[in-house]
């Protein structure tokens, strides 16, 4: 059995949903803060909260847990800023808790959800996993120390762990039982269809003088189910006993300008914008090399056409509208 935390979340739901159809059994606990219980289409669902030692210990007791996915994080950077407190006690003290519940009921595998985040300010393009992490808010260093953590683990005791770096998640199950939906929304790709869908009125541009080639920021963007793909395969990575860090990417970047015009062609609607100052801590390009990922795990991205990727969110965009009125 994988026991998936955070699996009412956006990419521990669709994780949730690979593992099933190949197969896997599937247990899901989440606190339900962020996340959403009508996500968790398969396997068992348990409410409750990494802080709960008691409730941890009991899991690990009456269920044959194999191996762990961690995605209960908390993920807003701004928010970070504002209230380090919550998530350093989120983010590195319960993830403590879980990880000392696995060691005590002898679960050695690990597979833990991290950010290119952990990096700052990139000194390379594309960034490599041996890049120097620097992160540069109290998001990316609450997944560095956790990182570090698990560093620690492997060593003394006997446990294994893979790291995914993701860069920006996007997209939605092509199939449209679940997809993205976090209250409230901070990513570009939903927002931008939130305009497109009358949601809100305009699309705010946060700096449109970098030097890029439009003005604006370059992400690199990846779809959930690639995501999901990759937690699959890391799976059977950990079954030879070995502990790896992976970034997870398209290796090719689009700019804010870019997600905007193509959400245009997508929806067949008018997007207005506003055009904003930069925000601080936004680098101009944010691109990962998954060449690493590519060679150790046999990993290639499906979606690697950004058009195709906002089709998926779309369906589900306009599915979610339908579904919470």
């Amino acid at each position: 059995m994988i026991f998936i935390v955070g699996g009412a979340g956006y990419i521990g739901s669709h994780v949730n949903k690979f593992l099933s159809r190949k197969g896997h059994e599937t247990l899901i606990l989440d606190n339900l803060n962020k996340g959403h219980e009508e996500l968790v289409k398969w396997g068992e669902f348990i409410k409750g909260d990494l802080k709960d030692k008691k409730l941890l210990h009991r899991i690990f007791r009456e269920y044959d847990i194999n191996a762990v996915m961690h995605f209960a994080a908390l993920t807003d950077v701004r928010e970070s800023v504002k209230d380090p407190g919550a998530y350093y006690k989120n983010n590195v003290k319960n993830t403590l808790n879980l990880l000392d519940a696995m060691i005590k009921n002898n679960v050695k595998n690990f597979i833990f959800s991290s950010t290119c985040a952990v990096y700052g300010n990139p000194i390379k393009i594309p960034i490599p996993e041996d890049h120097p992490c620097n992160p540069i808010s109290p998001y990316g260093r609450s997944k560095l120390m956790v990182e570090k953590i698990l560093e620690d683990y492997n060593k003394a005791y006997d446990f294994n762990y893979i790291s995914l770096r993701y860069f920006n998640a996007a997209g939605a199950d092509p199939e449209a039982k679940i997809g993205e939906w976090h209250e409230p929304e901070t990513h570009l790709i939903p927002i931008v269809l939130d305009v497109a869908i009358g949601k809100r009125e305009t699309v705010q541009i946060f700096g449109t003088d970098y030097p890029t080639p439009d003005g604006t920021c370059i992400r690199d963007y990846i779809h959930v189910m690639d995501l999901a793909d990759a937690h699959y395969r890391a799976l059977k990575l950990l079954e030879e006993n070995k502990s790896e860090i992976f970034n997870l990417g398209n290796g090719d970047g689009f700019s804010v300008k870019e997600i905007i015009e193509t959400c245009k062609k997508v929806t067949g609607k008018k997007i207005p914008t506003i055009e904003s100052q930069r925000r601080p801590g936004d680098p101009p390009r944010l691109i990962g090399s998954s060449k690493k990922a590519r060679e150790i795990l046999g990993w290639k991205p499906k979606f690697t056409n950004i058009k195709s990727i906002i089709e998926t969110a779309w369906k589900w965009h306009k599915k979610l509208k339908s579904f919470k009125t």
